[in-house]
């Protein structure tokens, strides 16, 4: 975990950019020693974020079988799908 003052920011913000991106991981801002920002490159957000989001659509989507929600095998799924393929 890499740790500066918040400080660091605006003193070397290009070295920190280029830190960062190196160890493509976030870089945890303090002030008067306590946390208050997280400095993170661009790709690393992104990723973090479609992760997310992919877990909530999990959960959801585990919500609505435990609900009751009509599930499907997968021989179900391929024979439906062959059937959409083969319609006239």
């Amino acid at each position: 975990m890499m740790i500066q003052p918040a400080t660091a920011l605006r003193n070397d913000y290009d070295g920190m950019v280029k830190l960062s991106k190196e160890k493509q991981e976030p870089i945890f801002l303090t002030r008067n020693g306590e946390g208050e920002m997280v400095f993170v490159p661009l790709e690393v957000w992104e990723k973090r974020e479609a992760e997310l989001n992919l877990l909530a659509e999990m959960l959801h989507r585990e919500q609505n079988r435990m609900a009751g929600a009509k599930t499907y095998s997968m021989s179900e799924m391929e024979a439906d799908v062959e059937a959409l393929l083969h319609e006239d």
